[in-house]
């Protein structure tokens, strides 16, 4: 009969679940590597939906972005070269 404490016939609740996995011929390491297990792929499925997420998210707006931005950068680098080369050959002509 269980008891307030948690103990069943007094046993902790740890004891009587050892029991029970002798009784099904699966101790408790068994058992939590079980519920590890169960955890880990649990984790792993939300794992992948997240990266896909992340990916979707990085294609969809990050990647348009820095393409649009990476030519203006690029022309404006375009334009700094050229005043340098500019102002390099106008030292050299003195």
């Amino acid at each position: 009969m269980p008891q307030k404490d948690g103990q069943t016939g007094g046993q902790t609740d740890a004891q009587a679940g050892a029991q029970s996995g002798a009784q099904t011929g699966a101790g408790p390491f068994e058992n939590a590597g079980r519920t590890v297990d169960e955890h880990m792929s649990d984790f792993g499925e939300r794992f992948e939906q997240e990266v896909r997420r992340v990916i979707t998210y990085l294609n969809n707006q990050v990647v348009p972005e820095v393409r649009e931005n990476g030519s203006k950068a690029l022309r404006v680098a375009a334009g700094q070269l050229t005043r340098l080369a500019d102002h390099l050959e106008s030292r050299r002509g003195n």
